[in-house]
């Protein structure tokens, strides 16, 4: 993506004295003419970079203006490295292992000893999940619409999206973008300025939903779109208070997923564990998972479909 080329193309001027558009096009695999329109993008933000012509001539950042090289430190450069790394797990191409592999070239000096921070940023998917990657940030950077079917509780559906963000968060990956209908591209002046209120109409849709994504021809104008507001309270209200009690053995699980103070010890032994929750079918199916290890108390509701779910399954498994 040209962010991360510009970015790139920065720390190479940093590192070396003077480099060449030849040199950069054949390192970032792009053309001269693409290298020089990304000089003009970084003198305009406000970069000082010079260029010279002829025999020893080449591209530099001004000598009365020049930047330390060492202010990347040895630790800056792992933190970089670390988080260039974890993108590449979930890459479908070699780019970010390329891109590691430039900004390290010359700055060996500032990379000692191992790797202290691992990043995986994969999962189980990532065979399925890398290809919708590329193709999102393809899209998102082309400005085309997005296309795919999503599998959501409701039922499955063909969307067509505004794509502008991709975002990591609760282990798993998301696209934000805008939800687009027959026609419905006038919303935006043409500085993409909002001319109607829409901001119901962006949403988060998660990668392992999707299915049959595909960027497509057609052009969207940017907008000035909302940020998500990824915080807890927001995704996930907590409108359902709970309370249950566990076996102790299974409190390494309640520790992992809603930390140590959760919970209680009770007269008996068990653990009394208290929350907020967000989504019925999920907490019912949440406690399910802990068979005869869980009890609920509170909500009675959660009580009944525990109970229905279970003489139904019972149904199925006694013997004729």
């Amino acid at each position: 993506m040209k962010i991360d080329r510009l970015i790139g193309i920065l720390s190479i001027l940093l590192q070396e004295e003077k480099t060449t558009a030849p040199e950069l096009a054949e390192r970032f695999e792009v053309s001269r003419r693409t290298i020089n329109r990304d000089i003009e993008d970084l003198c305009k933000a406000g970069i000082p970079v010079k260029t010279s012509q002829g025999t020893g001539g080449g591209i530099s950042i001004m000598d009365g203006y020049r930047m330390d090289r060492t202010i990347l430190t040895s630790k800056d450069m792992q933190m970089i490295l670390a988080g260039l790394r974890s993108l590449d797990s979930v890459s479908g191409s070699r780019y970010y292992g390329q891109l590691m592999e430039k900004i390290q070239t010359g700055s060996s000096e500032f990379i000692s000893g191992r790797d202290s921070m691992l990043i995986d940023l994969s999962s189980w998917y990532k065979g399925s999940l890398a290809p919708k990657i590329e193709v999102i940030q393809s899209a998102t950077e082309n400005r085309h619409l997005l296309e795919f079917k999503y599998y959501a509780p409701s039922g499955e559906s063909n969307r067509t999206i505004e794509p502008y963000y991709l975002i990591f968060r609760w282990s798993s990956w998301y696209v934000w973008g805008r939800k687009v209908s027959g026609g419905d591209l006038s919303c935006a002046d043409r500085s993409g300025t909002e001319r109607c209120s829409d901001q119901e109409n962006y949403r988060l849709f998660k990668l392992n939903r999707m299915d049959r994504v595909v960027e497509t021809e057609k052009d969207f104008i940017c907008r000035n779109a909302p940020m998500p507001d990824l915080s807890n309270e927001k995704i996930f209200p907590g409108r359902i208070k709970v309370k249950a009690l566990f076996t102790p053995d299974v409190k390494w699980r309640l520790v992992e997923e809603f930390g140590p103070h959760c919970f209680s010890e009770a007269d008996d032994g068990r653990l009394l564990f208290s929350a907020d929750y967000t989504d019925m079918d999920n907490l019912v199916t949440w406690f399910m998972t802990f068979g005869a290890k869980a009890e609920v108390l509170e909500p009675v509701e959660a009580r009944r479909i525990i109970r229905r779910n279970a003489e139904e399954t019972l149904q199925i498994y006694m013997e004729d």
